[in-house]
């Protein structure tokens, strides 16, 4: 059996039943002496269950009140920085008795056989028969979507078994999203960093059709597309702001030869300044530097101009020039080019800096 004892379990949970204390057993049964429960604001008849872990040896968090999963987890990053200084790392799980032991383990032990630091994931199967409809539908969507979007490969980004090498650590308790959010926001962080993400498949285990969740369909879902959402709202206002500009320069400019060209070119640098301003402040909250992201932005900016402009002009020369037939490729062109966009501001333009804190004071 591998060596366990340098690895922190960590178990966020709130109002637990009896099951917290069988997953306690039963990861201790499996070799893992250093636990720790974050009891993110249970109602007081609950809080019996977290006295009976004290008793079986865990060490105990409390918040007075429900702050969300995200904030239980990072509660649980920093008490692990300051207390466990010679830990290895450490693994979440949930306290519902959806993880096995056995898998537990095995996603340790992958991360045990890792050359280098990665966030190991352990995956469930959505695909067997007894996967609730709306888990199965739920999950897949959200993989797909961050997929096209986010060029994100994870099979399953909501799982709550992760392992944790103690190098990455410090990067999760910067990740921003204090409930379910803070998960999907850690995936696209370390996709950022070039932390690789390893899966582990694990057993696929519903509970009652997981009617115990904590999770709310919609309001959850609307913060784990946080990233996604916000990109959107920002891409639309300028694009309406563009698209505004451009229509109302096309007709002003109506007598000169290039008036395509310089309506597309005078639209987008206004509607530009308000796109980075929102991006690298709400969207990516990026803290690369301002001299690195408005170069970069505005690289993609050109490359986008030339392309949104160089379509326009192929596509108008084959289905007509026409004020109004014009507008409508513009609109198609532009929203083939959104896609592209996304990509690319944040896998190049709004990366984070990943230059360690102590070598910038240097």
């Amino acid at each position: 059996m591998a060596d366990y004892s340098n690895i922190l379990v960590v178990i966020p949970s709130l109002d637990p039943d009896e099951r917290l204390l069988k997953v306690i057993r039963g990861v201790q049964e499996k070799g893992f002496s250093d636990i720790l429960l974050v009891d993110d604001g249970s109602a007081p008849e609950n809080q019996h269950y977290f006295e009976e872990g004290a008793a079986l040896g865990c060490a105990v968090l409390h918040h007075g009140v429900n702050k969300g999963k995200g904030r239980a987890l990072k509660t649980a990053f920093e008490w692990f920085l300051q207390n466990r200084p010679d830990a290895q790392g450490a693994v979440t799980i949930d306290g519902d008795d959806q993880h096995r032991p056995d898998d537990i383990a095995a996603c340790v032990d992958l991360m045990f056989r890792q050359e280098k630091d990665v966030l190991v994931l352990g995956v469930r199967n959505f695909d067997l028969d007894h996967v609730p409809p709306k888990s199965r539908f739920g999950n897949k969507l959200t993989s797909t979507v961050f997929r096209l979007f986010c060029g994100l490969k994870v099979s399953d980004t909501q799982t709550g078994l992760r392992v944790f090498p103690r190098g990455i650590i410090p990067k999760m308790t910067e990740v921003s999203g204090e409930r379910f959010e803070y998960e999907t926001n850690m995936l696209l962080v370390c996709k950022q960093a070039d932390i690789p993400l390893v899966e582990q498949t694990i057993e696929t285990v519903y509970i009652n059709a997981n009617e115990t969740t904590h999770f709310h369909p919609i309001k959850d879902s609307l913060r784990v597309y946080g990233i996604i959402i916000k990109f959107f709202l920002s891409s639309l206002l300028s694009f309406l702001l563009d698209y505004g500009l451009f229509n109302v320069f096309y007709a002003v400019f109506e007598k000169y030869a290039h008036r395509l060209f310089m309506a597309t070119a005078l639209a987008r640098i206004l509607s530009s300044l308000f796109n980075f301003t929102v991006n690298r402040k709400a969207v990516f909250r990026s803290d690369a530097p301002l001299a690195t992201t408005i170069a970069r932005y505005y690289i993609l900016w050109g490359f986008q101009l030339l392309a949104s402009f160089g379509l326009v002009r192929l596509l108008s020369g084959i289905f007509g020039e026409g004020g109004a037939v014009v507008a409508i490729l513009k609109l198609i062109v532009d929203m083939f080019l959104y896609f592209i966009s996304f990509r690319v501001q944040q896998a190049w333009v709004f990366k984070p800096d990943n230059k360690p804190k102590e070598q910038e004071a240097e």
